[in-house]
């Protein structure tokens, strides 16, 4: 059994995430740690405060009290789905969000995040130092990422950038067990700039590889690596879009603002961050 560990705030981005996190185990055969966070009170270095544990105490409670608020309203969810089999379980933590999710997912041995992402106005500074970005490009484990505007629908086509590297092998077997389990197809993709350094017999090495796979390998020639991606998502009708994230300039080059128009149309497209190895 699989787990998957599900971040929320109890806003209305991270529920809608909460059906993906919840189709998704689903179809992968897991189980959902549920984790909601809260900041301790803080004060000067300086000067403690004598009141400081009535103080804690009486955060805790309120975040114990939201969290047992909120957590029947997602298992309601699940029924509505006919998904009530799926297990839940709840963590309620004091601490950094970023923090405790590297934390559990040691802990408890997590397979996936899923997480709810604010839309197109975040996406400018979505790799820029905010917590999806450090979870995402610090992380150890593939981070499906929900924009609060993505209606869930099953998953038949997932696009998979690749650069025929080693390390994307990996990655590639990490979703085209996922995409067996789902019943979709993979579109793996390569967009072929004037300074790649891919050679023919690299793609048919890796097409005999996986002739066996739910793939098909793909080849678009251009110098505009993130124009050509977006192009092939919507000619492709893609329903989930995987990166490998090497370094955080490579994710923020694919999100710069100068996108933000064609990303426009995309801003329900989930996006599955796996990272890659490291050389």
């Amino acid at each position: 059994m699989k787990k998957i560990l599900f971040p929320t705030d109890f806003s209305p981005v991270a529920t809608n995430a909460f059906v993906h996190a919840l189709e998704f185990a689903n179809k992968v055969k897991a189980e959902i740690v549920l984790l909601h966070t809260f900041d301790a009170p803080s004060f000067d270095s300086s000067f403690f405060p004598p009141n400081y544990t009535i103080l804690y105490n009486s955060v805790e409670l309120t975040n114990f009290e939201q969290f047992k608020d909120e957590v029947p309203k997602l298992r309601a969810i699940a029924e509505e789905r006919n998904l009530q089999h799926i297990t839940l379980s709840h963590r309620l933590t004091e601490g950094d969000l970023t923090s405790c999710i590297f934390d559990i997912t040691q802990d408890e041995d997590i397979d996936f995040v899923v997480m709810g992402t604010n839309g197109v106005q975040g996406w400018d500074d979505f790799f820029a130092g905010t917590n999806t970005a450090n979870i995402i490009t610090d992380g150890t484990v593939p981070v499906l990422c929900v924009p609060g505007d993505a209606e869930y629908r099953p998953i038949h086509q997932i696009c998979f950038t690749t650069r025929f590297r080693k390390k994307d092998k990996k990655a590639l077997k990490q979703v085209l067990a996922i995409a067996r389990k789902t019943g979709a197809k993979v579109k793996c993709l390569y967009v072929k700039t004037a300074n790649s350094d891919v050679v023919k017999d690299t793609i048919k090495a890796w097409e005999d590889e996986f002739s066996a796979d739910p793939v098909e390998f793909h080849v678009m020639i251009s110098d505009d690596v993130q124009g050509s991606i977006y192009d092939f998502i919507q000619q492709k009708d893609i329903d989930i879009l995987t990166l490998l994230h090497y370094k955080r300039s490579f994710l923020a080059s694919i999100f710069n603002s100068s996108l933000t128009r064609k990303i426009a149309n995309y801003t329900d497209l989930p996006i599955l961050a796996i990272p890659a190895e490291v050389e």
